[in-house]
């Protein structure tokens, strides 16, 4: 490749508005990036946590024990066992304030899971709007250092006798790289937003199955 096209040789002769799109593209790149590795790890455990959680809960007959052991260490548990220790303090509070009110147990513990239960998602899905953002935001700075690059060159032949594309073709080339830069840092944040999007709306759609299974067990434990 000639030096004079190489990429770095571009990005070096950009404009000053270019290289500033393509800093702040850099920048999204690595925040998206950072995003990425750190969501993908969080999901990764929280998805753990609730199939170790799911198999103690329906291997272990004894809730009170259960219960006593997710008190202690529930951080470590997950979201799943965070919205169980939230549901029976609930139903076991409201057993000794109101004894004999079923309904009254189980509103209680069914809104205290909701909310633990909107608490964890929300936790989870922290920082997958930057991705989203960067997604569709990202290729259009790109475009715009492009077009910016563009009328420069252009603008440029206006000082010259006889325009050829070698007169034009280095500043066109440098413009490009900031559409280049833009589709790296907008491709890898649209496909991890999907990933975690839809691994997320699983683990949502167990967490609220547990809610239900678990307010049958306890409207039958009330009786």
């Amino acid at each position: 490749m000639n030096s004079e096209l190489s990429i770095l040789s571009l990005v070096l002769q950009a404009s000053v508005l270019v290289q500033l799109v393509m800093a702040g593209l850099l920048a999204i790149s690595i925040g998206s990036w950072t995003i990425i590795f750190r969501k993908g790890f969080t999901i990764r455990a929280a998805r753990r946590a609730t199939d170790a959680f799911e198999d103690d809960f329906w291997n272990d007959r004894d809730l009170g024990g259960l219960y006593q052991q997710v008190r202690h260490d529930s951080a470590d548990r997950g979201a799943m066992a965070r919205i169980f220790e939230a549901g029976m303090s609930e139903f076991l509070k409201t057993r000794q304030q109101k004894p004999g009110d079923v309904q009254a147990m189980l509103d209680g513990s069914r809104r205290a899971m909701r909310a633990t239960f909107q608490r964890e998602m929300d936790a989870l899905e922290s920082s997958l709007a930057f991705l989203a953002s960067a997604g569709s935001v990202s290729p259009y700075i790109g475009l715009f250092g492009t077009v910016w690059g563009i009328m420069n060159s252009f603008r440029g032949l206006a000082n010259v006798q006889q325009a050829t594309l070698a007169a034009v073709a280095p500043g066109i080339a440098e413009a490009l790289v900031a559409t280049a830069i833009g589709l790296f840092a907008a491709i890898p944040a649209v496909v991890a937003y999907n990933r975690f999007a839809h691994d997320l709306d699983r683990l949502s759609s167990r967490f609220d199955s547990f809610i239900e299974e678990f307010s049958n067990i306890l409207q039958r434990q009330a009786k």
